[in-house]
């Protein structure tokens, strides 16, 4: 008997839920416990049966920058939502939102309420979470340039903190938030602009993407996180590499740094294709490439993995 027994009796938590179609891959094995969770009160019954079960924990935003393994995940996975999706905007420009928020709603929410500087966000497929998660941006801002402050759990504890840029550390695609932290709010800055502008905005951006990267494939985003000064799919197209592949997994022909999943793909050619792709650019220009992209659960040995890890 596991500490998630009841609340499998009580439907709060299922077992054995395939974990690919809540991923933009759309592969991957299952979970060995999945929890939607609609509230700080289920949260916390799901966080305390996982540490008294003694399993790994998965927070799941959108699973926009996710790959799981084709065996699945020994563990919980957690997705937020309910009282964890919620947007709301003040009178004073100060735009609140759960940490399951999608971040391309966040954009046209704050758009049409006459209030600008988030418009970016609707070029990336991610959630609040995972945004701070990462620092994440694009065209020309990032998070970190927008954020007040979040609210955050430890898992391991239970215990609520609120911190800010300072606090998060946040910095280009990194904050000091690890596995164990799940970001149940933030609230961001905003100014003010005309709302059919800023719409106007959103449609320029949501253009460019269609333009410039690859739609209408399975893919993550971007792998890699681009180095000082360089882009990482610039690199790689140097390097010859736009069409190699490994199974049915390749690099976009349009964007290097777009990975695209073919049909009959699996999660591993995906795996092995990061790795592969990092070693090869490694070893012709001198820089080891850092995965955006995150790896959960079992993957099978890859040579390619053990390679220097020093960047230039």
């Amino acid at each position: 008997m596991s500490g998630f027994d009841t609340l499998v009796d009580e439907g709060l938590v299922t077992e054995h839920v395939p974990l690919g179609p809540l991923t933009t891959y759309r592969f991957g094995g299952p979970a060995q416990w999945y929890a939607e969770v609609g509230s700080a009160t289920d949260l916390e019954r799901v966080l305390a049966a996982q540490r008294a079960a003694g399993v790994d924990l998965l927070i799941l935003g959108r699973g926009s920058n996710l790959l799981v393994a084709d065996t699945g995940y020994p563990g919980v996975v957690v997705r937020l939502g309910g009282e964890f999706a919620v947007v709301s905007i003040g009178n004073d420009g100060v735009v609140a939102a759960g940490g399951a928020v999608s971040l391309p709603m966040l954009a046209r929410r704050a758009a049409k309420a006459g209030r600008g500087g988030l418009e970016w966000y609707v070029g990336i497929p991610g959630s609040v979470g995972g945004a701070l998660r990462m620092n994440a941006g694009g065209h020309g801002s990032d998070t970190g340039e927008w954020l007040l402050d979040a609210e955050v759990m430890d898992a391991r504890t239970g215990a609520t903190t609120t911190r800010d840029v300072a606090g998060l550390d946040l910095s280009y695609r990194h904050s000091n938030l690890t596995d164990t932290d799940i970001v149940l709010s933030a609230r961001f800055r905003s100014i003010a602009r005309d709302a059919a502008e800023a719409e106007a905005l959103i449609r320029q951006i949501t253009r460019w993407r269609r333009e410039h990267q690859p739609g209408g494939t399975l893919n993550a985003g971007s792998v890699f996180k681009n180095p000082p000064g360089d882009a990482a799919g610039r690199i790689i197209d140097a390097v010859g590499l736009k069409g190699y592949r490994r199974g049915g997994a390749a690099v976009s022909e349009r964007h290097a740094n777009f990975f695209v999943a073919e049909e009959g793909a699996c999660a591993q050619d995906i795996y092995d294709l990061v790795w592969a792709v990092r070693r090869r650019v490694g070893e012709a220009v001198g820089i080891w490439l850092e995965p955006e992209i995150r790896f959960a659960g079992d993957f099978a040995a890859n040579d390619d993995v053990r390679q220097p890890q020093e960047a230039t």
